[in-house]
């Protein structure tokens, strides 16, 4: 059987991916894979995901330069959610979010009103000029 058959997949043929910092243990961010977008992750040991919105692959740093070294791929007790351990590389300081930040996961439910809490290290706009 082959190692990508034992996942559980969504009707779109999609698993769920957080990706996790590995000094840090910060969640950097979710995205989706596809059985290809996986396989070529455990291929290359960099993240590669699939973009719902663009309906195509997305080796994540293709743009910015902010690419997700993968030192280890771990699958959860249902199957259905994979962890990605990653080395943040890329310009510094460490940026995985498109926003220019950090991680993703920036705002804080406080009062209820969110709150970003983590700066923007770059503007987006010099991260995506290209």
């Amino acid at each position: 059987m082959d190692w990508l058959d034992e996942l559980t997949w969504d009707a779109q043929g999609l698993v769920p991916v957080i990706a996790q910092e590995a000094g840090s243990n910060d969640v950097l961010m979710f995205a989706y894979m596809n059985r290809e977008a996986l396989a070529q992750t455990v291929q290359g040991a960099e993240a590669v995901y699939f973009s719902r919105s663009r309906q195509r692959l997305w080796h994540k740093g293709e743009r910015s330069g902010h690419v997700q070294k993968v030192l280890e791929v771990r699958l959860d007790c249902d199957r259905d959610v994979v962890l990605l351990k990653v080395e943040q590389l890329g310009h510094q300081p460490s940026i995985a979010c498109h926003t220019g930040r950090h991680s993703c996961f920036f705002r804080v439910l406080r009062d209820g009103a969110w709150t970003d809490v983590e700066p923007i290290l770059k503007d987006p706009a010099r991260i995506y000029s290209s």
